[in-house]
């Protein structure tokens, strides 16, 4: 993850879901309309933005699509958006043909409802695979949305696109650029499918600075590399993962593009909203008892470290041992020999926070039982991996696996 110092540079306020009022120019609304199964609970939602906006999107990289992923990847190439509709409790994902007709019907009812071009509309679905969409209530609900759309609606938002979170996700930042004050928010879902190339995730990023084409992508495509795509709960990769990010300009700043000076605010700005909502994901995933730091140090390269950190992450026996608070460095050790990665054993360290407790590659003398379960009785503890073959480092963010997480995905559907 970012380092606190870059995540809030002097020039930045924050705050996480304690702001209601969304960048300039943005109005959002989230209803109840009946395609959950829980009578009352918001999956309908809307993001509006009065002026066209510049969008930047990222995707599942699984190769099974979901229909809304393969409508809005298409309309992101256009890189103008008015508005981003979005429904939870149904996927839209193994629908054939229908799902990729109802994606696009429900763009053409929200551009109608608004009166933009329907080119400009997003789509985005979380929820169960398999299913055709319930349109008649998003027909239904639809003119709703835009009849409530406010500037203090996406806490309505936040809470219309959870699946099996437990809570709203959303992050502010403030930048003070051109005497005036850049907002960005971002609402983000996820809870469980946790994965880099993103996850059973949707997160929508919004700012009110105006910037350069080709800027949003380059900071969004950087952003997610050292944030969404360092977290994992489970290792499987969903069919609905998307990410989008629109700035309107309508602060009035002078256009933003790389190498001026006023950037480097607004994308430590940017990345510390990012990297906020990555972590409340995890913090958030099914079922889980800890968050666990995995950090592997003295590699020869970034992509070797990454490699070997998820591979620990992603180990059952590993994550099921910090579950049982159960300093089995043994199983960290057998993951690390698995991962595809040259190292040598002997030279390998490893700390559960600042106790050692492998030194060259064997269990470290004068280390006592019990001072390791004091770490691992902790809800969030670091485990630091020393290669002792170069200098590079890597850090990702993963829970352990507990009873309630095979609950919860054992009865999914029902």
């Amino acid at each position: 993850m970012i380092p606190a110092h870059v995540a809030a540079g002097k020039n930045t306020k924050s705050a996480v879901g304690s702001n209601k009022l969304g960048p300039k120019g943005f109005q959002a609304a989230g209803i109840a309309s009946g395609i959950k199964a829980v009578e009352g609970a918001k999956d309908l939602a809307l993001i509006y933005s009065e002026v066209p906006a510049r969008v930047a999107g990222l995707f599942t990289r699984n190769r099974v699509k979901a229909a809304p992923v393969l409508y809005t990847r298409r309309r992101v190439r256009g890189g103008i958006c008015r508005a981003l509709l979005v429904n939870s409790g149904n996927a839209n994902a193994c629908t054939g043909k229908k799902g990729l007709m109802d994606a696009e019907a429900m763009a053409r009812l929200t551009a109608s409802a608004l009166r933009i071009p329907h080119q400009h509309v997003t789509v985005s679905s979380t929820g169960v695979i398999g299913h055709p969409l319930p349109m008649k209530n998003i027909e239904r609900g639809i003119p709703s949305l835009v009849a409530k759309l406010s500037p203090y609606g996406f806490p309505d938002v936040a809470e219309a696109i959870m699946t099996t979170d437990t809570h709203p996700t959303v992050a502010t930042e403030k930048v003070a650029i051109d005497g005036g004050e850049i907002t960005i928010l971002g609402m983000a879902k996820g809870a469980g499918m946790i994965h880099p190339q993103l996850a059973t995730m949707l997160a929508f990023i919004l700012t009110d600075a105006e910037m350069e084409e080709g800027a949003l992508s380059l900071l969004l495509r950087e952003g997610v590399r050292s944030t969404f795509n360092r977290i994992t709960v489970d290792g499987d990769t969903s069919t609905n993962d998307t990410i989008l990010l629109v700035a309107n300009g309508a602060e009035g700043n002078s256009p933003l593009y790389p190498g001026d000076g006023r950037f480097g605010p607004l994308r430590d700005a940017l990345f510390g909203v990012m990297d906020r909502l990555a972590q409340a994901i995890v913090r958030d995933g099914e079922g889980r008892t800890k968050v666990v730091e995995i950090v592997v140090r003295g590699a020869r390269s970034s992509k070797e470290a990454e490699k070997l950190a998820f591979r620990v992450a992603h180990s059952p026996l590993v994550k099921v041992a910090f579950f049982g608070q159960d300093a089995n460095w043994g199983r960290i050790m057998a993951a690390m020999g698995d991962a595809g990665v040259p190292f040598d054993p002997q030279k390998v360290a490893i700390y559960f926070d600042d106790t050692l407790v492998v030194k060259e590659g064997m269990q470290a003398e004068g280390t006592g039982e019990n001072k390791v379960r004091e770490v691992l009785k902790k809800e969030e503890f670091k485990v630091i991996i020393d290669l002792h073959e170069g200098t590079s480092q890597v850090s990702v963010l993963t829970t352990d696996l507990s009873y309630d997480y095979i609950r919860i995905n054992a009865s999914y559907r029902t």
